[in-house]
């Protein structure tokens, strides 16, 4: 037995919605080709193993194959680490160091968006339309559909779609995010999901990069049989 965190990430103001996160402290501990066996049978959009707790160097997968960066594991892992005592100024994923700091209640962390998945951008009329989506528009495989709320206020309505690892929408998308506030070049606070998750982006001042940053909660501690979930009996 090994122990998983599990984690719900880009929580609302109120500590509710998020999205669920498997963290591996002693990622170690789980050899390398056993960890897509182990993301996939927890079924989460992703999981992370952490490798070196000091030097916060991870690996993240998907529930079909590892992610080099994804923004809703790099602000729940930087949360727990620094949970731990450590306070990681840089996270080191397999796409290149990530800057990640705390801002009040809220971690944060840099990123190039073309770092994580290519999702499509796709405007809907209005947050209503948004919600009353039953499948990713036009059958698009990673998609975020987006209204706004508030463009003033840079209030944005979104749900996201992720069909092309076996989720089918997705509580709170970092990576999305930060790509709608480079498309927009703009910062922005998404409420996504069908229990309002929020996910705060904006423009960094390094040319190329964009941030996100929220709210993390802690749901369980979990006991997990590695040997269950790769048949290694």
């Amino acid at each position: 037995m090994t122990q998983m965190h599990v984690l719900r990430v880009f929580t609302a103001d109120d500590g509710t919605a998020g999205n669920p996160l498997g963290v591996f402290l002693h990622g170690a501990a789980i050899p390398s080709e056993h960890r897509q066996a182990v993301a996939t049978d927890v079924g989460f959009s992703e999981t992370v193993f952490v490798d070196d707790l000091e030097q916060a160097r991870v690996q993240i997968f998907d529930p079909a194959s590892p992610v080099p960066f994804a923004g809703h594991p790099m602000v729940g892992t930087g949360w727990l680490i620094a949970q731990q005592g450590h306070q990681p100024g840089t996270l080191r994923p397999a796409a290149g160091p990530v800057d990640c700091w705390t801002e009040g209640e809220q971690t944060w962390i840099r990123g190039r968006p073309d770092w994580g998945p290519r999702w499509d951008i796709v405007a809907i009329g209005s947050p209503a339309e948004v919600d009353a989506l039953d499948d990713s528009p036009g059958g698009l495989i990673r998609a975020m559909a987006w209204a706004w709320e508030d463009e003033p206020a840079g209030r944005v309505r979104a749900r996201v779609f992720a069909m092309y690892c076996g989720v089918f929408e997705d509580p709170a998308t970092g990576s999305a995010a930060m790509r709608l506030a480079g498309y927009l070049g703009r910062n922005i606070t998404v409420r996504q999901g069908q229990e309002n998750s929020v996910v705060r982006a904006r423009v960094s001042a390094e040319p190329g990069f964009t941030e996100v940053g929220g709210r993390t909660a802690i749901e369980e501690i979990r006991d997990y049989d590695v040997k269950r979930a790769t048949g290694d009996r």
